[in-house]
């Protein structure tokens, strides 16, 4: 029997997450990485150092491999198309990954399929911001490049013409968007095969801290069946009429009206979908792992009534692992996973995952386990 060679473009958390959600299925992985110390370069056997911003790495790197997926969206879409051309299955592929690689492209459609996002266009300069923010209910708007940004880089919040300058230093054209005042954030997380089968995860609430996400909590607390169903449903939408095979991750703002507005969309893994890893029956990574396969889908329902995902990041406590035995002795029902990177000061080196039928004391679980891991908390 030969097992199919999945062809991983990126060697983060993400790829080594995805690695081991196909190992249970036999599934082969080869990996393009940039170095190997990268995440996932420390697990996966079969290695290829390289860049994947060069065509021809990218080509070798495809031979032997039945289909090509990513953990981050920065390969050049022409890139892609070259592959597609070459007879390579990717996935996603490029008319549908270059709405998250580009922001511009991605209002644009979004604005054409109906789909609700907050006002909005390309600016040429900092008068232009000025004229936008005159257009709408005036200062301060946000603005984002619409290409190579993520966790908050590549986003100012801008008061001024005067603050409005650096964003158009990168070269690259500026989207300004309406800074909507949401009352929080929700993400909606579905996966999409190639047939057409489509599965959607209960929307969860997802607590940012500084631009970077803190605390996941699923099921959103407090989401009314109507407006989870409204995004469920959106999100669906999205990955059909965009043509997305994989997984889907919508950001959304609630606002305090009671409407859903898309904030961003990633077409991979998501940080917001971490919490399936221990908190639903099949998880985003092995889900995508499934879609880009074209396998049936795996059940997205959850396992237990709340579960809570804490990002740790890096501090001034490098020595995590001494921290284990009171995070394990503390709550036998932990589940941590660590990244195997160096720990950085606000660096993602790894998360928590908490569930149980109490809110109160799960998140209190998962935050109390993410700052101790980080040295944070002491006792």
């Amino acid at each position: 029997m030969t097992f199919p060679v999945v062809g991983m473009v990126g060697g983060g958390q993400l790829a080594r997450m995805t690695h081991e959600a196909g190992i249970p299925l036999g599934i082969k992985f080869k990996l393009l990485s940039d170095t190997p110390q990268d995440s996932a370069a420390q697990v996966v056997s079969d290695v290829v150092i390289g860049d994947y911003r060069d065509l021809e790495t990218l080509r070798a790197f495809a031979q032997g491999c039945d289909v090509i997926t990513f953990d981050h969206e920065h390969v050049p879409t022409e890139h892609l198309r070259a592959l597609e051309a070459d007879g390579i299955p990717v996935r996603p592929g490029p008319d549908a990954l270059v709405h998250a690689q580009d922001k511009g492209v991605m209002r644009a459609k979004l604005d054409a399929i109906g789909v609700p996002c907050p006002r909005h266009r390309i600016v040429e300069d900092p008068a232009d911001v000025a004229r936008f923010a005159a257009e709408g209910d005036g200062f301060p708007v946000v603005l984002k490049t619409v290409r190579g940004g993520y966790d908050g880089k590549g986003v100012w919040i801008v008061r001024s013409a005067e603050e409005a300058g650096e964003p158009f230093r990168a070269g690259v054209p500026v989207l300004a968007e309406e800074k909507v005042a949401f009352v929080r954030e929700l993400a909606a997380n579905v996966v999409r095969s190639p047939h057409g089968q489509a599965v959607s995860y209960p929307v969860v609430e997802s607590v940012q801290v500084d631009g970077v996400c803190d605390t996941v909590i699923a099921p959103a607390p407090g989401l009314s069946q109507e407006l989870s169903a409204q995004a469920q449903q959106l999100a669906l939408k999205v990955a059909k009429e965009l043509g997305v095979v994989g997984h889907l991750a919508v950001e959304l703002f609630e606002t305090a009206d009671g409407r859903i507005l898309v904030n961003e969309l990633a077409m991979r893994p998501h940080n917001s979908g971490h919490w399936t890893q221990d908190g639903a029956i099949t998880s985003q990574f092995a889900n995508h792992v499934r879609a880009v396969l074209d396998l049936p889908l795996g059940d997205p329902r959850p396992r237990a009534k709340w579960t809570v995902m804490a990002n740790v990041l890096g501090g001034d406590y490098p020595d995590m692992y001494s921290a284990y035995l009171h995070c394990m002795a503390r709550d036998p029902g932990l589940k941590i996973h660590m990244y195997g990177k160096d720990v950085k000061p606000g660096r993602k080196v790894g998360h928590v995952n908490t569930y149980g039928d109490d809110l109160a004391d799960v998140r209190e679980r998962a935050s109390h386990a993410a700052g101790y891991l980080r040295g944070t908390i002491t006792e």
